[in-house]
C-alpha cells in the first residue's frame, strides 16, 4: 500500500498512514489516474471503433468529450455513450457518481441508447448498474473480461487490426501493424486532450464545436490500412511520444510513493509537456536525444537515459516545446541519451555526429542552435569541432537573434556530463 496519496484536487502530496484498501477507497483518485484518463480514453475509443469495423459497420462517427466520454453517432443520432475511467478504484463503489452520470438523461443521452462503462482495473462487482430511471448501464466486456488495463487495451487493439488486415486481404507485419496502431492512436488521444483543453479553457464557446468535431470510420478505416505509414514525415516522432509517454507514466507510477513534493512538481510537469507536445516538437527530440545515430526509431534504452537524466539532474528545465535548459549567457542546453561509458567513446561520438550532419541539414540547424548537448553517461566532456560554418538556416528571426554570434564560425559542439552540465547552469 502507498505511504503517501495524492489529492489531486490541490496537485500535492498527502503524507498519510498505511491504511486498508477500502479505506483508501475513501480518498481522492491519484494525479496519475486524471493524466492517464484522457489518453486511456482515447485508445479505449480507438478499440471500439475498430471493432465495429471489424463487425461490419465502417458507416458511424466517433465524438470526443461531449456526449459523454465518447459517443457513436449513426446519420445523426447517438447509438452509444461511452464513460472511460482508469485507475479509480478497486470497489464498485469508488464509480457511484459516474454511474449515476452515466445512467443520467441529458441532451441526446435519451431513454433506451445503449450505455457502456469501461474501467481499467477489476472490481468486486461489475453487474449492470440500473439508475433510479430505469437506464441500463452496462460495464464493457474485452472478451471474457469486463475490464482492460492501461498496458493490455495496445494488445487487444492491434489483435482487432490484425483481423480487419486478414478481411481487406492487406499484406501485413508486426512492423506495418505497429506503426498505423501508433499514428492512428496519437490521432484520437491528441483529439481527445486537445477538445478538453479547449473546453477547460474556453468554456461553452467550444462545447459546440467538440460536439459537432467527430471522426468518421471511414477516415479510422483508411489510416489503419496504410500500407507505408513509414514515408510520413512526423512517424517516428509520433512513436517516440507515444513510448516517452508511456515510460513516464509508468516510471510516475512506481515511482510516487517515495518522491518528494518538489520531484513531484518536476515529474508532472515534464508528463504534462509530453503528453500536449505536437508531432513537430518530437521531430527535434528524435533527433537531439541521440544527434550520433541516423534520424530513426529511439531504443527503449534511450529513453530510460534520457528520462533518468531530465528527472535527476539538479536544475530545473525550461519546460517549452521540449525540456532544456538556458545558462546566465542564454546559451542553450539539451539533454539526451547520449551514453559513452569508456574514454573511447568519445572518438567515435565525435565522428559519428559530424556524420550524422553532414546528411541530415535539420540536425545541423538544431545543433547550432543547442551546441551543448548534456551526456545521460559519460567519462568527461569535450568537444566536437564539426568544421561547419552552413548548418544554419537564416530563415529564422528568433533563431537568428538567439545565435548570431555563431553564424560566421564554425560549429563546435559541447558533449557535457552531468556534473558539467549542473556547474555551468547553476
Amino acid at each position: 500500500m502507498w505511504p503517501v496519496l495524492l489529492d489531486h484536487y490541490n496537485d500535492r502530496v498527502v503524507k498519510g498512514v498505511n491504511v486498508s484498501d477500502e479505506e483508501a477507497s475513501k480518498y481522492p483518485h491519484s494525479a496519475i489516474s486524471t493524466w492517464s484518463g484522457f489518453v486511456y480514453q482515447g485508445k479505449v475509443a480507438l478499440y471500439h471503433c475498430l471493432k465495429l469495423i471489424n463487425e461490419g459497420d465502417s458507416e458511424f462517427e466517433l465524438q470526443l468529450d461531449s456526449t459523454d466520454d465518447f459517443a457513436i453517432y449513426k446519420d445523426g443520432n447517438l447509438i452509444s455513450a461511452h464513460q472511460v475511467k482508469a485507475k479509480i478504484g478497486d470497489y464498485r463503489g469508488n464509480y457511484k457518481e459516474a454511474l449515476e452520470k452515466s445512467a443520467s438523461l441529458e441532451l441526446d443521452r435519451v431513454a433506451g441508447i445503449k450505455r457502456y462503462f469501461h474501467i481499467s482495473q477489476p472490481i468486486n462487482d461489475h453487474s449492470d448498474y440500473v439508475g433510479s430511471n430505469h437506464e441500463c448501464v452496462e460495464f464493457y466486456r474485452y472478451g471474457e473480461s469486463h475490464h482492460c488495463e492501461l498496458d493490455k487495451i495496445e494488445e487487444l487493439t492491434k489483435q482487432v487490426i490484425k483481423e480487419i488486415y486478414a478481411r481487406q486481404t492487406v499484406a501485413f507485419d508486426d512492423s506495418l501493424i505497429d506503426a498505423n496502431y501508433c499514428l492512428l492512436s496519437d490521432r484520437i488521444s491528441s483529439k481527445a486532450l486537445a477538445i478538453h483543453a479547449r473546453i477547460q479553457n474556453e468554456g461553452d464557446t467550444q462545447r459546440k464545436a467538440a460536439y459537432e468535431s467527430r471522426v468518421t470510420a471511414e477516415s479510422i478505416l483508411s489510416d489503419i490500412t496504410d500500407t507505408n505509414p513509414y514515408e510520413r514525415k512526423d512517424y517516428y516522432a509520433i512513436e517516440l511520444k507515444a513510448r516517452l509517454h508511456s515510460h513516464l507514466e509508468e516510471r510516475l507510477d512506481e515511482s510516487l510513493p517515495g518522491m518528494s513534493n518538489a520531484v513531484y512538481e518536476r515529474a508532472r510537469r515534464i508528463y504534462e509537456l509530453i503528453r500536449l507536445s505536437e508531432g513537430g516538437d518530437f521531430k527535434i527530440l528524435c533527433q537531439l536525444m541521440k544527434p550520433s545515430e541516423k534520424f530513426s526509431r529511439i531504443q527503449d534504452a534511450d529513453i530510460r537515459r534520457y528520462s533518468d537524466l531530465v528527472h535527476t539532474i539538479n536544475v530545473e528545465p525550461i519546460l517549452k516545446r521540449l525540456p532544456h535548459y538556458l545558462d546566465s549567457n542564454n546559451k542553450f542546453y539539451a539533454p539526451t541519451a547520449l551514453y559513452l561509458p569508456e574514454p573511447t567513446d568519445k572518438k567515435y561520438c565525435k565522428s559519428e555526429i559530424i556524420a550524422e550532419i553532414k546528411n541530415n541539414d535539420d540536425l545541423g540547424n538544431l545543433l547550432f542552435e543547442f551546441n551543448n548537448l548534456i551526456a545521460a553517461k559519460a567519462t568527461e566532456s569535450f568537444i566536437v569541432d564539426t568544421k561547419y560554418t552552413n548548418c544554419f538556416n537564416g530563415s529564422s528571426i528568433d533563431a537568428q537573434e538567439r545565435i548570431d554570434s555563431n553564424i560566421t564560425k564554425s560549429l563546435c559542439i559541447s558533449i557535457l556530463t552531468r556534473d558539467d552540465a549542473e556547474a555551468r547552469l547553476k
